[in-house]
């Protein structure tokens, strides 16, 4: 179940990206062009929130229950956590980024419940989702990351 898990955890990192991607794109043409929100536009941000937050409890429990989880491993003996490259990552750089972005996306989806302009949630809903975008890719293990790579997709 575990590896099954992870290669989920894995694809889903796509769906993020490339959801994320159109929810900027969407935003930024929205604010710039002075365009009216529509369903269309919460339905993506919909989209981005949900699949964030599947792929973020998917996460939490990898970090927790999963090969090199919290509760299932502990540290080599010697070893300290924030000297170790793969559990300094996987155990605080990586959820702590994810958990900032799912935050952000959560920031970013809300603005569109909220009585303000449509610039206005175009623009703070851009830069929200940028911001997330940019620590997710800085906080994903990329396959050139020595020690912590991971395939671009399972099986790979």
């Amino acid at each position: 179940m575990d590896t099954f898990l992870l290669a989920l955890h894995n694809l889903l990192r796509w769906a993020i990206l490339i959801l994320l991607v159109f929810s900027i794109i969407k935003s930024f043409s929205g604010w710039k062009n002075k365009r009216a929100f529509t369903a269309g536009d919460r339905k993506i941000w919909l989209f981005t929130l949900i699949s964030a937050h599947i792929t973020l409890l998917i996460g939490l429990y990898q970090l927790c229950f999963g090969r090199y989880g919290i509760f299932t491993t502990g540290l080599p003996a010697g070893t300290k956590l924030m000297k170790d490259t793969f559990y300094r990552f996987y155990w605080i750089e990586h959820p702590f980024g994810m958990i900032v972005s799912v935050v952000l996306i959560t920031i970013g989806y809300g603005v569109a419940k909220k009585q303000m302009s449509d610039e206005k949630k175009f623009k703070k809903a851009f830069w929200l989702f940028l911001v997330a975008l940019i620590i997710i890719l800085a906080t994903v293990p990329w396959p050139f990351r020595q020690a912590v790579g991971r395939p671009w997709l399972p099986g790979m």
